[in-house]
């Protein structure tokens, strides 16, 4: 689900307003909608032949943006600043070249 609301974010963010494109989607009330509401009874279920074939596709724009970090660390930096993968860049600066010294 993240990846999906990462894509829905990029789709609304890429011209600094809502999609261009007209749509028919409800896209607050989608918004809105827990887990649980959204009907996914038309989806086959995933099975192990379907992992064996999956691939991990990463936009190549994504490509060296991608790291690691427990969700925790994730929370506390989410909880302490809006801005927070600028303050992560930040830190991780500041340590590298505390330690090229």
């Amino acid at each position: 689900m993240p990846f999906v609301l990462f894509l829905l974010e990029r789709q609304r963010n890429m011209s600094g307003n809502a999609m261009s494109k007209h749509t028919r989607t409800d896209w607050e009330r989608l918004a809105q909608q827990t887990d649980e509401e959204i009907d996914t009874s038309d989806i086959s279920p995933l099975t192990e032949a379907f992992f064996a074939r999956a691939k991990l596709l990463i936009p190549p724009a994504m490509i060296g943006r991608i790291i690691e970090l427990d969700a925790d660390i994730m929370q506390w930096f989410k909880n302490h600043d809006k801005d927070y993968p600028r303050s992560i860049n930040r830190i991780l600066r500041l340590y590298m070249e505390t330690h090229n010294k």
